[in-house]
């Protein structure tokens, strides 16, 4: 159950974050916003829930056998009521809450799942041990700025169908893309680690 609140404290956190960034009135732009906000959770809840923070990267998980389903299905749950947890709490906080809308197109597909495939490779590296353990905030934190730079000339560059529905950038798009893209970058991955799932 504590991984389960871990994921959702998390989860609140960065959608949060997002939601109050995009009102423009904090000097950081709002990628950099969301990667020190992940970086954050990952170091300070990474060792309880994993730091997932992100449907997509558990359906990712899920998928090379390094979560059970269980697990999964809470995850996704406590990361979903967290976005909407995070609605009402940015529209007290802001008298015109900024909601980013939601376009569909092949291109929107596309960026949103090469963003979240680079975001999954520094996730993978972290999960397989390849990247260094004191590092791990730094190297997802990084990977999903990356990923934000990539996907945004084409894209709300969200990567996390959470925060989407948070900042009300849902669509079939920015719900299953990311998904795409983290599976994919699991599985080559774990390929090319030499890594064994489960």
């Amino acid at each position: 159950m504590k991984n389960y609140l871990a994921e959702f404290l998390g989860t609140f956190a960065l959608s949060l974050a997002v939601a109050l960034s995009l009102a423009g009135k904090f000097p950081v732009p709002t990628p950099v916003v969301a990667a020190l906000t992940l970086a954050v959770t990952v170091y300070t809840l990474g060792p309880i829930s994993g730091a997932h923070i992100n449907p997509a990267i558990t359906v990712g998980l899920l998928a090379i056998g390094k979560i059970s389903v269980k697990d999964a299905v809470g995850y996704v749950v406590a990361q979903i009521a967290a976005a909407g947890l995070s609605i009402a709490a940015a529209s007290y906080l802001l008298p015109q809450r900024v909601v980013a809308g939601a376009t569909g197109s092949a291109a929107v597909f596309v960026a949103e799942a090469l963003g979240t495939f680079f975001l999954a490779i520094g996730v993978s590296s972290v999960v397989h041990g390849k990247a260094p353990a004191p590092a791990a905030g730094l190297t997802i934190g990084g990977s999903l700025l990356l990923g934000l730079s990539l996907a945004a000339p084409a894209s709300n560059a969200v990567l996390n169908p959470a925060v989407a529905l948070g900042i009300g950038s849902l669509s079939v798009s920015y719900a299953l893309a990311p998904m795409v893209g983290a599976v994919a970058a699991m599985f080559l991955y774990q390929f090319v680690a030499g890594a064994e799932g489960g």
